[in-house]
This record gives structure tokens, sequence and C-alpha cells, in this order.
């Protein structure tokens, strides 16, 4: 089969490699085009993988009822290369578009490629370079039915349990609802793991109790051995996708009124990833910025109804004791 695959980054190289592990021949785009070599010295003299020149060669090369994979970093840039730059190859051409964007986004870009005589399938998965590269990924697809059966034996490929969840938007409002969670998580049990530090807790006694209760989830123990040694290198999903699939999230959740002002103040957070140099590392960076300022610790607060603390040199109040 002959596959289309524009977007070479983390992911799109990893599914790229894949592909070629399972004798698929594909033509290769990148905006950066050093970011193909990985895959043209992936498969040597087989002729299995070629480079295009521009997202229209790419798509043209998929040939008629072709196969076109995109990888993209959102949905303007996705909607840049598809519609204006490769739009007047799309006809014919089968798009399967892997990155999350937003759904709204998603449905505007499928109804301006069936214009243009395309089809369109939304593909957003769960999971990053291992799994691709082990064909483990969690795919989630909206888009026709009669269109995602006709894809299955491409994303078998990819995944085992491929499933369509609907029309075109509803994988990636699925999509988002997931990575939603791996920011929350992220940050609660970065806020524990801080606490119970400073309290002096022995940290495995900590995760012995946790492991042992309904509280646990598996993305603990996968990013504990990072937030110790403070080591976000060789990311494979980094902090600036989440903090962009996070306000994705936020933008979706209120088109359904849905109430989200807990996860503002995360998201906020998250826009501090930039200054603090942390948008290229792995997400679980994250813990740098739950550690708070450095300096001493902030007084705590009084608890409600007993009013601000007196000052040391203030006399107790009329009846109180105190130490002589």
């Amino acid at each position: 089969m002959h596959v289309a695959l524009l977007g070479t980054g983390l992911l799109g190289t990893a599914v790229g490699r894949r592909l070629l592990e399972r004798g698929h021949r594909l033509t290769l785009w990148n905006r950066h085009r050093e970011r193909l070599l990985p895959l043209l010295e992936a498969s040597p003299g087989t002729g299995l993988a070629q480079a295009a020149s521009s997202p229209a060669e790419a798509v043209a090369a998929a040939g008629t009822g072709g196969w076109v994979i995109t990888v993209l970093a959102d949905g303007p840039v996705t909607g840049e290369v598809l519609l204006e730059q490769a739009g007047g190859e799309l006809r014919h051409r089968r798009v399967l578009q892997m990155g999350t964007i937003g759904p709204g986004e998603s449905r505007r870009l499928a109804a301006e490629v069936d214009r243009r005589g395309g089809r369109w399938l939304e593909i957003p998965v769960l999971g990053s370079r291992p799994e691709a590269l082990a064909g483990r990924l969690q795919i989630m697809a909206g888009g026709p039915a009669d269109l995602f059966e006709e894809a299955l034996p491409l994303l078998r490929e990819l995944g085992s349990d491929p499933v369509r969840l609907g029309e075109v938007g509803s994988g990636l409002e699925a999509k988002l609802a997931l990575n939603q969670l791996i920011a929350s998580l992220t940050h609660a049990f970065s806020l524990s793991l801080h606490l119970v530090q400073a309290a002096g807790i022995e940290v495995e006694s900590f995760m012995a109790l946790l492991r042992g209760s309904a509280l646990h989830a598996p993305t603990f123990d996968k990013k504990l051995g990072r937030m110790l040694a403070d080591d976000y290198g060789d990311p494979n999903f980094p902090t600036a996708m989440l903090r962009k699939d996070l306000g994705l999230f936020l933008e979706t959740a209120r088109s359904h009124g849905i109430g989200t002002a807990g996860l503002k103040c995360l998201l906020r957070l998250l826009e501090e990833s930039g200054p603090a140099g942390l948008d290229a590392l792995d997400y679980s960076a994250l813990h740098r910025l739950t550690a708070g300022p450095p300096g001493p610790p902030a007084a705590a607060a009084p608890p409600p109804g007993t009013g601000s603390p007196r000052p040391p040199s203030s006399p107790p109040p009329h009846g109180g004791g105190g130490p002589a």
C-alpha cells in the first residue's frame, strides 16, 4: 500500500517507521526536510520511503484512492498544508487526520476536503512513540462508517483494536477528554509528591500506600522516576503539546456548556512553561512549575473564622493564657 505521510515529528516518525516495517511504501513530507532523514535511512535500498518536495507532491504520489496520513502540529497548520498547499491534489484521496486538533476545526476541514473531492476520517490516538513502534496505539476514529471500514486494514497496522466513536468530531472530543486526564492526573500527583517530600515522608512508603488504593493510576509510576530525578529530556509528549491540548479541551467543554473554572488555573500554570524553558521537555516537567517560587514557605493562612494571626508582640486576648 502506498501512503503519503505529512508530518514527521515525534509521533509521525514512529508511525512512518512502523508502516515501513510492515512493508508499506511511503512518500514523506515535512516542513523541515532534515526530519525526513530517520525514515529515509530506515529502509536503505528498498525504495519503500521517498521524500516529496511539497505536500502536493506527496498527496499526488498516493494515487487515486490513496491514503494521506497527517500528523501535524495543530488545526491551522493542518489546514494550511492540506488545503492551501495540497488542495488541488485531494480529489479521490482519503485523508486520515491523526493530529490533535479542535473538533470544530476537524469538521470544517472535513467539509473543505469533501468539497475538493476527497474524504476525511479523524484518527487521533492515545499513545506515543513506543506504542506506535509496537503497533499498540489506541485509535479513536470519527467520520463516515464506510470510510472507517476501508481504513481498518491500515489502522490495524498501528493499533490492534481501532474504534469508531461516531461522526467527525467525536474522535477528537474523546481524545481531548483523555488528554485532560493526562494534565489533571499529572498535576495532582505532582502536588502530592511535593507535599510528601516537604514533610520528610519516605516517597516509597507513600507510593506503597497509593499503589494499594483505588487512587493509584499507572501514569504515577511512569512519571515518578522523572520527577524524582528532575530529568525531562527525550520526551514522547512535550509540555507545549499538553498545554495546547488542555486549551482545546477547555474550548470544547465550554461549547457544550460544561463548567471549566477549575481547569483554567492549570492552563495558566502551564502557560508558565514557555518562559521557564520547559516547552520542549516531557510534560511531567509540570512538576517544576508546581514546586512554587524559591525561598521560604509562605505563612499558613488562619483557619476560617479565627481572624488574622496576631503579631508576636501583641498580648493574648483577654482571658487567655500563654507561656510565661
